[in-house]
């Protein structure tokens, strides 16, 4: 399976460590990792300077300009309300 982070980038579902609202995370030891991360040239920004979100996966952050619950769901683990 494969997921959309938006702007034509689709990686694997299996590589996915976690996906993570930057706005909520973007603070503390989260902030620090992504700077950690930014400074080994880990970091892959698709969001065109407008991030909302962060996706680890086992060897990239990727930040998206796509909201982590509509990642999440894109991914299959939050059930979407039918309502």
């Amino acid at each position: 399976m494969f997921l959309h982070l938006g702007a034509d980038t689709v990686i694997r579902l299996s590589t996915v460590i976690a996906i993570l609202d930057l706005k909520i995370s973007g603070s503390g030891a989260s902030s620090q990792y992504l700077k950690n991360m930014s400074n080994s040239n880990k970091v892959i920004d698709i969001s065109e300077n407008n991030a909302k979100s962060f996706i680890l996966t086992d060897k990239t952050v990727y930040l998206s300009a796509i909201s982590s619950q509509t990642l999440k769901k894109r991914a299959g683990h939050i059930p979407i309300d039918e309502n």
